[in-house]
């Protein structure tokens, strides 16, 4: 018994116990930790897994139904075999507890009378007890990754390689959706994950354990037995839960005090008050050097919470700043597919621009492409996937002086009127000129959307069926957008 764990099987092969297998012979290869009698209907809560349930037939429902639930019961809460005692007080046994049974390989033994459950128990403890000292060592050893922790500053994955190692388990961990939950340690099939923090531990082949944090349950810890290794045991599992969560919040901690410093880099940026050698310096240090760096503005629904936006960004590296209701994003590229796939977000994007450069022109490049998400219902617009918006310059001044000399008259008449004539004319434009689908945008009569075009015709003294004229106040238009002049 010293080569391998303890099984069902192991126990039919002791002569002093003349155990008859009744169903369920497929499951023969489960390991047994522990043999214990009950006579209640459901013991599950008492249990750790990996048990012999023994019973006079007490704890047997009569009702067919009520016996299949039974056996469920018992094989779900990790159960490894169900012993029955003969011609004590069994009920006969229906073909659906018997057909569970054979579905679940759940094995199903029948304890001669004259054998008595503490022989059985006696057996099983004998059998354990050769692999306790291997046990205890692991945990032993295993209380020492909070030696590890505090001085050899393990990386994640090289301190879960380590615990594997001395506990005999492969370790999963995940979100309780799934996700990652720490860097180098790999998620677990979905389907093995518990449906709840007070769920048996025992899973076929392992554990399955919450790792606690502060505020509720951060995740799930899965260890599956190692084929060829010597499984240390729940209470190891159980450490290294622990140890888990402890890795958590130092994570968790130095995520925030990058975040902190990110934020505040980030405001520096977009005051313009860092010399680019100093920005470069530190974009490198929070590995944000690349050369397709981008500026993101994002506006989202009341129904969407930061944690949304956090954790969809979990794999990138990026400085995140609030401003009102908006959040500035700096990073590469790929933030941008990372914001658009959380629903309720509008987020505009800037053009590359290299590390450390002057943000004023990206930021005005942002402004106005998240304007234009807004408006259009589309979760990302880049502003350079802008047809025109990209022969317009760069400079303030020069944008400023050509939304005076063609929008000024009608950007004075709407501010004093709180009218919506640039609005009409722009959504006009941007429907191709078809009345009928601007007027339904604005929520208008085509009749009283015809009214401001000629409104704003004779303000800005332009013919809107002129090629000329249109271009102009298209790209004018455009401009005010860059500006930030219009909504």
């Amino acid at each position: 018994m010293a080569d391998h764990k303890l099984t069902v099987e192991d126990l039919l092969s002791f002569p002093a116990l003349q155990l008859r297998v009744l169903a369920g012979a497929a499951g023969l290869r489960r390991s047994v930790s522990w043999a214990h009698v009950s006579d209640i209907e459901d013991p599950t809560p008492w249990l750790l897994g990996a048990e012999v349930i023994m019973t006079t037939g007490l704890a047997v429902p009569r009702p067919a139904a009520r016996q299949r639930a039974y056996l469920e019961r018992l094989d779900d809460a990790g159960v490894s075999a169900l012993a029955l005692s003969a011609q004590l007080h069994v009920p006969p046994l229906h073909r659906a507890f018997l057909d569970a049974a054979e579905e679940r390989g759940f094995p199903v033994l029948e304890v001669p009378l004259a054998v008595p459950f503490i022989a059985v128990a006696q057996e099983v403890a004998a059998a354990v007890q050769e692999g306790a000292g291997q046990r205890l060592g692991a945990q032993l050893q295993v209380f020492g990754a909070l030696r590890w922790l505090a001085t050899e500053r393990l990386e994640t994955a090289e301190l879960f390689r380590r615990l594997e190692q001395l506990s005999g388990y492969q370790v999963f961990l995940c979100t309780p959706q799934g996700r990652p939950l720490l860097p180098g340690v790999p998620v677990p099939d979905p389907e093995v994950l518990p449906d709840s923090v007070d769920a048996p531990p025992t899973i076929p082949g392992g554990f399955a354990l919450p790792v606690l944090a502060p505020g509720g349950t951060a995740g799930f810890l899965v260890a599956f037995e190692r084929k060829g290794a010597r499984p240390a045991g729940l209470a190891v599992v159980q450490h290294i839960a622990t140890v888990a969560a402890l890795q958590l919040a130092m994570v968790r901690q130095e995520r925030e005090t990058l975040r902190r410093e990110g934020a505040e880099t980030l405001a520096e940026l977009l005051q313009d008050v860092l010399d680019p050698a100093s920005a470069r310096r530190r974009l490198q240090r929070l590995s944000l050097d690349g050369e397709d760096t981008v500026l993101l503005v994002v506006r989202s629904a009341d129904s969407v919470r930061e944690d949304d936006l956090l954790r969809a960004l979990d794999e990138l590296p990026y400085l995140l700043l609030n401003r009102g209701e908006e959040r500035y994003l700096l990073g590469s590229a790929a933030l941008g597919a990372a914001v658009a796939g959380i629903p309720g977000v509008s987020a505009g994007m800037s053009r590359p621009f290299p590390p450390g450069e002057s943000l004023r022109v990206a930021e005005r490049e942002a402004l106005w492409a998240v304007s234009k998400a807004v408006e259009s219902g589309r979760p990302l617009v880049r502003y350079g996937n802008d047809t025109t918006g990209r022969w317009l310059p760069d400079d303030p001044a020069v944008l400023n002086a050509l939304v005076e000399h063609v929008l000024g008259e009608v950007l004075r008449y709407d501010a004093a009127h709180a009218g919506q004539l640039l609005i009409s004319v722009r959504t006009w434009m941007e429907r191709d000129r078809r009345t009928d689908a601007a007027a339904e945008a604005l929520h208008v009569h085509p009749n009283t959307l015809a009214y401001r075009l000629r409104r704003f015709g004779a303000l800005t003294g332009r013919d809107l069926g002129s090629t000329e004229a249109f271009a102009e106040v298209w790209l004018a238009i455009r401009a005010a957008g860059q500006l930030g002049l219009t909504d």
